[in-house]
């Protein structure tokens, strides 16, 4: 995951249930900018005003942990449940018009929650910091997410991952996502990652073997177009913690889970 603009700040603002929800149409609806003329938002306390909103604590282990209890967890809560009425509905409908409805996940932070990175790096980003934890393979779930994979699929949905993480990442991915209990259609032919060795075919308009350049909404739009127009699926819904995981169309409502730690552009 290439986290182009990792400013802690950004997302601040989209940490309520009522912005966490949008449909398609309003792709960037609630979306804050970095661009003030004002004095900015003091760091220190922003950092506070996260922790607060996590109810972010070290386990036993030392490992950063959100607390099942946090406004975190309840916003996830509030998703979670309009997420899943909307899915019975959806799925039923599209079965009565003969269609093949699927949904599509983004990973990191919407499904596999990288709290503990963010502690102990002060939300910065390192690649080499950042690929040695995404390969210890052992994230904890983001609060609610893998029941909604089980559920999607319980419903007849074909559930996708598009995912910023790159194809070396792939096994570890999949080990994570097996330990969360989302242990669904987790093959290449479901799970997208970035290969700029070798890109597919629908986004040769931006990527070229070893020229990616992509940008993260020409990846993962083009990626759901593949999956609607190549692979003959509706996708009734997509999930992400960026708006850049939903802009570019492709899908019939977009859901937007909360992230105050990082924005991706």
């Amino acid at each position: 995951m290439h986290k182009s603009l990792r400013i802690a700040a950004v997302a601040a603002a989209c940490a309520v249930a009522g912005a966490a929800l949008y449909g398609a149409g309003a792709a960037t609806a609630g979306q804050s900018t970095a661009n003030s003329t004002h004095e900015p938002y003091n760091i220190g306390l922003l950092v506070k005003d996260i922790d607060t909103y996590y109810g972010t604590a070290p386990d036993a282990a030392g490992v950063y942990q959100a607390s099942p209890t946090s406004p975190y967890a309840k916003d996830l809560a509030s998703i979670d449940k309009a997420a899943r009425k909307y899915i019975d509905q959806a799925a039923r409908k599209a079965v009565r018009k003969h269609q093949r409805p699927a949904v599509v996940f983004d990973i990191d932070d919407t499904l596999l929650l990288s709290l503990d990175y963010e502690k102990r790096y002060n939300y910065t980003y390192n690649s080499a910091s950042w690929a040695a934890y995404v390969n210890k393979a052992d994230r904890p779930a983001v609060f609610g997410s893998p029941e909604l994979v089980r559920y999607a699929e319980k419903k007849g949905v074909e559930v996708f991952y598009n995912s910023g993480l790159g194809e070396a990442q792939r096994t570890a991915a999949v080990d994570n996502l097996k330990k969360v209990g989302a242990d669904v259609n987790l093959d290449a032919a479901h799970m997208f990652l970035k290969n700029a060795a070798a890109p597919p075919s629908y986004l040769s308009g931006c990527a070229t073997p070893g020229a990616w350049t992509c940008t993260t909404v020409q990846y993962k739009s083009g990626t759901r177009m593949h999956i609607e127009r190549d692979l003959g699926y509706e996708i009734i819904a997509n999930f992400g913690d960026q708006y850049s995981d939903l802009d570019g169309g492709y899908a019939d409502r977009t859901y937007k889970l909360p992230n105050p730690t990082y924005f991706v552009s």
